[in-house]
């Protein structure tokens, strides 16, 4: 079973207090960029892949999804998505990504939001999506970009002059990588930008679009605090579809 970071206290109490959790969908700054990557959802069959506190759910229903089944391994996340969840429509259910189980061809699109940074076993949660779709259906996906998640110790540095940088190191060196990200012993799972690229190509999906994510000077201006991170790429979004 994959890691259940989330149903620590110490991290969901922090995890619940991010601008993203309280504001939701518009208060993750890559959205704009991954909602542009969406095919259209009247009428489809959407699954969320890491749920989280169901934002994406009831937004798919919103924009037309016939049906939302909203996956997640945390306890405590699922509790918080179906107390902010009134619609029949949406459905929330406690699964392992490592192991997952879905019909086959029984959803048109499936997404998942800063969770595949987690998966040990990408290529085997990829064949899944793979047989979980139906012929012509889409995957988008956000992660944590390679360049964030190489380094040993991560964490930016600051020269003499007070310029700060991002040291890359352990690129090369794919695997586990503990951090300390609201709680200690987080473990996340680095690899490099062709090994996701090619993991998706060799379980049959078509790349639709590739963006290493950066704020944009408005964001910028709105929100400096994401100033640094126009300095290296901090998400990787992909959009993906099979053949019809």
């Amino acid at each position: 079973m994959a890691q259940n970071i989330y149903d620590n206290p110490e991290f969901f109490a922090g995890y619940a207090r991010l601008r993203r959790s309280v504001e939701g969908l518009d208060g993750a700054p890559e959205w704009p960029a991954l909602r542009a990557m969406l095919p259209p959802l009247e009428g489809r069959r959407v699954v969320d892949l890491g749920c989280g506190f169901g934002w994406f759910c009831r937004w798919a229903r919103q924009a037309g999804a016939a049906s939302v089944l909203g996956l997640d391994l945390s306890r405590a996340m699922l509790a918080r998505a179906r107390a902010m969840t009134e619609d029949p429509g949406i459905t929330y259910r406690r699964a392992d990504l490592e192991a997952l189980d879905l019909p086959v061809a029984g959803f048109d699109l499936a997404f998942s939001a800063l969770v595949l940074h987690y998966i040990e076993d990408l290529p085997a949660l990829l064949a899944r999506i793979r047989d979980a779709l139906a012929p012509g259906g889409h995957f988008v996906a956000s992660l944590e970009h390679p360049i964030l998640t190489a380094p040993g110790r991560a964490g930016w540095t600051t020269d003499a002059a007070g310029r700060r940088s991002w040291p890359l190191d352990g690129y090369q060196r794919e695997g586990p990588r503990v951090t300390d990200w609201l709680a200690k012993g987080v473990v996340k799972q680095h690899r490099m930008l062709g090994t996701t690229l090619n993991a998706l190509l060799g379980a049959g999906f078509r790349l639709t679009h590739v963006e290493e994510w950066a704020p944009t000077e408005a964001q910028v201006a709105e929100r400096p605090e994401l100033a640094p991170e126009r300095e290296r790429p901090m998400f990787l979004l992909l959009s993906a579809h099979l053949p019809s």
